[in-house]
């Protein structure tokens, strides 16, 4: 078994990216993981909308990447712009009903997945995963707290 933990992780992002997407589904379109955190962001705010940029911030992501990805969904038929009301220069992502469905697919799959992945897991095993999990993350983000201080 190799033990590197990049390499691990990979592989494991890689089978649940395959096993996530619901190209079996001929009339939807196939549907990437961000644009699935992308509904799931517009689904859980108040107004069932959202601002480009904050799709920059919640996922990490640049304004070109997140530009191409709604570009891409509202191709498929999954989001509207609409312009914002207090800032014109600004135009309000929201869901279509072909969205909706895809969505609700999608978590389907994903949950299934989940139950999958976990089957044969302890409680007090997935706990020590997140934690290391937990660890892992507070210092990559330190790392690019420090990079953030020398630019």
């Amino acid at each position: 078994m190799d033990n590197s933990v990049l390499k691990n992780i990979k592989i494991f992002h890689q089978l649940v990216i395959n096993s996530i997407g619901v190209k079996d589904m001929p009339k939807y379109p196939s549907v990437t993981t961000t644009q699935i955190q992308i509904m799931e962001y517009i689904i859980s705010r108040p107004k069932k909308c959202a601002l480009q940029k904050e799709f920059e911030k919640v996922l990490g992501l640049s304004r070109a990447t997140v530009s191409s990805v709604l570009i891409t969904m509202e191709k498929n038929g999954l989001i509207k712009r609409n312009i914002d009301n207090n800032d014109t220069r600004s135009k309000k992502i929201i869901l279509t009903e072909k969205a909706l469905n895809v969505f609700e697919k999608s978590k389907e799959n994903i949950n299934l997945i989940e139950k999958e992945c976990l089957n044969g897991i302890s409680q007090n095993d997935l706990c020590i995963f997140y934690k290391v999990l937990k660890k892992m993350k507070n210092n990559l983000q330190r790392k690019d707290d420090k990079y953030d201080e020398t630019i």
